[in-house]
């Protein structure tokens, strides 16, 4: 598993980052080091706000609905509004978030205590750097280093809309054909630090065989029987 980095990731960092990777200049760098900084390695500022890439994940996430939107939108005229909804869907799921982060080294830039490791925490910094993007530079900036520079380049656009991402379909679907019962339970978790998580977990025969946790139920949801259904896997594979 890896160790992220306690210390606080540098300026110069950041900077090389960007320009290598998303081909800009940052207007406004301290923006991108709150983005690369996870909610375990929270600090306060003089007026005691507290600095972490929660909210920048949060707008990131609008952001890049929007942005992917658009470009399904274009690309495909004749789909219907449930086919694009779909595939937006495939494309913003964690699973590829956090892939596409690992691919382009964000993960290294992550700022977190050692000892903690979210499952999401790759595809919220992907998030929360897609925040402080569209704060820095403006939505058409921000559109075009997404598309152009992020999602064509470290993503197999054609592989992943012909996916099945939906965990939580499949495990259901899994149980049913096998006589199993599945279900979910959430509640929601104090979170000190920031906004509210609500917590999934996932039963099986009754059974709690996974756990996640998320700022959305339908995420938190996902993220459990995504976890559940690699565990049946392995299970399978070792039975």
């Amino acid at each position: 598993m890896k160790i992220f980095p306690k210390k606080r990731t540098t300026g110069k960092e950041i900077a090389r980052f960007l320009k290598n990777v998303l081909g800009i200049k940052p207007k406004n760098l301290d923006i991108y080091i709150m983005a690369f900084t996870h909610a375990s390695a929270s600090s306060k500022n003089a007026v005691a706000n507290t600095l972490n890439n929660e909210r920048l994940e949060f707008l990131g996430d609008a952001v890049l609905d929007a942005v992917v939107a658009d470009y399904l939108f274009k690309k495909f005229p004749l789909h219907l509004e449930g086919a694009l909804t779909e595939m937006r869907s495939k494309i913003v799921c964690r699973e590829h978030l956090n892939k596409l982060s690992r691919k382009m080294g964000l993960t290294n830039l992550v700022v977190v205590e050692p000892n903690c490791h979210p499952i999401s925490i790759h595809g919220d910094a992907f998030e929360a750097l897609i925040g402080a993007l569209y704060l820095d530079k403006g939505y058409n900036k921000t559109k075009n280093v997404i598309i152009n520079k992020l999602l064509l380049t470290f993503m197999d656009m054609n592989s992943v809309l012909l996916e099945e991402h939906n965990y939580k379909s499949k495990l259901i679907n899994w149980a049913q054909k096998n006589n199993n019962k599945v279900r979910f339970e959430n509640y929601a978790s104090d979170n000190p630090k920031g906004r509210k998580l609500f917590v999934s977990k996932c039963y099986l025969n009754e059974k709690c065989i996974a756990e996640a946790e998320d700022f959305r139920v339908k995420k938190a949801d996902q993220l459990a029987a995504e976890i559940a259904w690699e565990n049946l896997q392995k299970q399978n594979q070792n039975g």
